[in-house]
């Protein structure tokens, strides 16, 4: 039977007539072709503004040898969602009882009577980061309801593990939801189940590991993954590796409790612990948390933030000649700065000991557990305010105060990011001081250069300071919706495009012009911090979603088909590129739309949650959206019916939902409830 689409009334269902797929209507004939065919149903509900359902259609729904596969296995009936609600609601009750979060285009797949045996939502075309082609779904359903063996339709594992098979080929790389689960699970086992981190020593905060670990927790629910990162938090926090009279961490502690740290204190670091403080506070509202980021950006303000606005780059473990030196304390010295009856209680909370806890001398910390009260952390923090007036007396360790554009980049979203979820706004605008300083006085014909001081540029520069860069002006956009910062990551792309990328679809560290090397350093795994590739991906993906402009999309795919076979022989050191794939398959954009109060705490909320990666975009008219953006019809549909009211749309991967207008609603739409 040939396309019946043409004699509806739907313009959504008008927009498939010429699809080479014998589509049906939702009529009693299609449910008896299919009982006299003896053949299962693909029923695939959309609507007219629907962006995936596009891209859906575009793929595989216009393509003759996908439509050849579906006209031979099944009777397809396309359904207009806003035309029959009620067929809709049916039958998205059914794909979330199957565990699929819900949304369009929804493909399910019925026996003749109608009874849903398995769905989903968007199937690509072709096979990837573990999903099947939408060709092998096709094929497995078909052949599990041509079986009839009720242990195949009546066994969701079993279809998964048919499908996965088929998303995976032999002798092709293969990453994705599994996988990554399996490798949050494989780090897992390697942490430190009393004193947090990873095993042994030396210890390091290994961000990358921990994000993957609470990544792993969003996808699967596993609290483990995410109380591991927050117990390797809390060590290093209550640690001496952390400055618990002026704030900031250190490099590592060279011992497996955190005591003992590698005194110097680098921005990159404090940068990505920023970070996850911001997220771990979100979570617990942990005041361990709040405490350490406010004095962290305290430590910031004071000791790093350079003349023109930017942020210097470490601090020296040594002083006097001494590593540590200017950090550590003798009980006599405690003794003589606040007196007996302070520095007895003082000491007492922070380890200081008569013959020390190190070497002689004592290592603020507070890894002991003791009873505090609120009126004992208020007397706290005044002594430890007293002992910093006396430190600063000391001879300081060394500054490097050179201005890297990239460690400035990730301070810069890392304060963005965090001051929402600690009720910061002033950290956003110290934030926007450096990135003034950085396009003003380390641009040259639009290219960014590396590092600045004392007036002198070194230009070009590295793939790693445009990831960097880039992705601070994209979270400075989503924080103030300022249109510049958005058009500034757009033109550094385009520049990280024109001068780094490379043939196989990553990015050379250097610029195509920069000095000669015997080779351009392409590397794919992290360092001291996120390899710079990872974070490209990421502003890929945020791009894509920020401008509406597939492109950016498909060129992370690029990336990601050329550096995942790279990064499978050792994964453990490619995290950062986990994180980053784990984003573009999953990571929530929010759109919220409209003005006023309601607006504003719809993405106060947005901005709050828990969540790594959550691209945010305001606008009050639905207009100002792209025209092909998902959310941009429902939105004014939704004007033009309920008078305007803010709202927002959250979309993950291929999937978005309906409007939700309730703040405390929104979380649950994005975590999935």
């Amino acid at each position: 039977m040939p396309n019946q689409l043409a004699a509806a009334a739907s313009p959504y269902l008008l927009q498939h007539k010429d699809n080479p797929v014998d589509w049906w209507e939702w009529t009693p004939d299609a449910f008896a072709e299919a009982r006299r065919s003896n053949r299962p149903i693909l029923l695939s509900i959309g609507y007219a503004a629907c962006h995936w359902c596009h891209v859906m259609a575009h793929e595989s729904f216009e393509d003759e040898a996908t439509a050849a596969v579906m006209n031979e296995l099944f009777v397809n009936i396309k359904v207009d969602r806003e035309e029959r609600p009620e067929v809709d609601q049916i039958y998205m009750a059914a794909l979330q009882q199957l565990g699929v979060q819900g949304g369009w285009p929804m493909t399910m797949f019925l026996d003749p009577e109608g009874a849903p045996f398995w769905g989903g939502t968007y199937f690509p075309k072709e096979a990837r980061y573990g999903q099947p082609a939408f060709t092998e779904v096709l094929k497995t359903m078909a052949g599990a309801y041509a079986s009839g063996d009720p242990r195949i339709t009546q066994n969701r594992a079993a279809l998964l593990d048919r499908l996965r098979q088929k998303a995976r080929p032999a002798g092709q790389v293969v990453i994705g939801t599994h996988e990554l689960d399996d490798i949050a699970g494989r780090i897992l086992g390697i942490m430190d189940t009393e004193h947090g981190g990873l095993q042994g020593s030396p210890k390091f905060p290994n961000t990358p590991f921990l994000e993957l670990l609470w990544r792993g927790w969003e996808r699967t629910g596993r609290t483990k993954l995410r109380d591991a990162a927050l117990h390797a938090l809390d060590g290093m926090s209550e640690g001496g590796i952390y400055d618990h009279i002026g704030g900031g961490y250190s490099r590592y502690s060279v011992d497996e409790r955190w005591l003992v740290p590698h005194f110097e204190k680098m921005l990159y670091d404090n940068a990505q612990i920023l970070d996850l403080l911001g997220l771990a506070y979100s979570e617990t509202l942990a005041e361990l948390f709040r405490a350490r980021a406010d004095e962290t950006v305290g430590w910031l303000q004071r000791e790093m933030l350079t003349e023109g606005g930017a942020f210097a780059a470490s601090l020296d473990a040594d002083s006097e000649g001494h590593e540590g030196r200017y950090y550590v304390w003798t009980l006599k010295q405690v003794l003589d700065a606040l007196g007996a009856q302070d520095a007895e209680f003082f000491a007492r909370h922070y380890d200081i000991v008569p013959f020390g806890n190190w070497e002689g001398v004592s290592i603020p910390n507070r890894l002991k557990e003791m009873e505090r009260s609120g009126a004992d952390e208020v007397r706290l923090a005044l002594l430890r305010d007293k002992l910093l007036a006396v430190r600063e007396k000391r001879v300081p360790p060394g500054r490097d105060d050179k201005v890297l554009a990239d460690w400035n980049g990730l301070m810069m979203s890392a304060l963005v990011g965090a001051a929402p979820r600690f009720g910061r706004p002033e950290w956003v605008e110290l934030a926007a001081g450096a990135f003034r300083f950085i396009a003003e006085s380390m641009v040259k014909d639009g290219r960014l250069g590396h590092s600045w001081r004392a007036g002198r540029l070194v230009f070009p520069g590295l793939a790693s300071d445009y990831a960097a860069m880039i992705g601070a002006a994209l979270a400075l956009h989503q924080a103030t919706g300022e249109r510049n910062y958005l058009d500034q990551a757009v033109a550094w792309q385009a520049q990280l495009e024109t001068h780094h990328a490379s043939e196989e679809g990553g990015y050379y560290l250097t610029a195509d012009d920069a000095e000669g090397l015997i080779l351009r350093p392409e590397a794919t795994a992290d360092d001291a911090v996120t390899n710079p590739q990872a974070l490209i991906a990421r502003n890929l993906v945020r791009l894509a979603a920020l401008t509406g402009d597939d492109a950016y999309r498909a060129r992370a795919d690029l990336l990601f088909d050329a550096l995942l076979p790279r990064a499978a022989p050792n994964l453990y050191s490619h995290a950062g590129l986990l994180n980053a794939l784990d984003s573009r398959l999953r990571a929530p954009e929010i759109v919220i739309i409209g003005a006023g109060e309601a607006a504003d705490a719809l993405a106060e909320t947005a901005r709050r949650l828990p969540r790594v990666d959550i691209t945010l975009q305001r606008v009050e008219d639905p207009a100002a959206l792209p025209a092909d953006h998902p959310a941009r019809a429902k939105a004014e549909s939704l004007a033009a019916g309920a008078g305007g009211g803010a709202a927002a749309f959250v979309c993950a991967g291929a999937v978005c939902s309906l409007p939700v207008t309730e703040s405390n609603r929104l979380a649950e739409v994005v975590r999935g409830g």
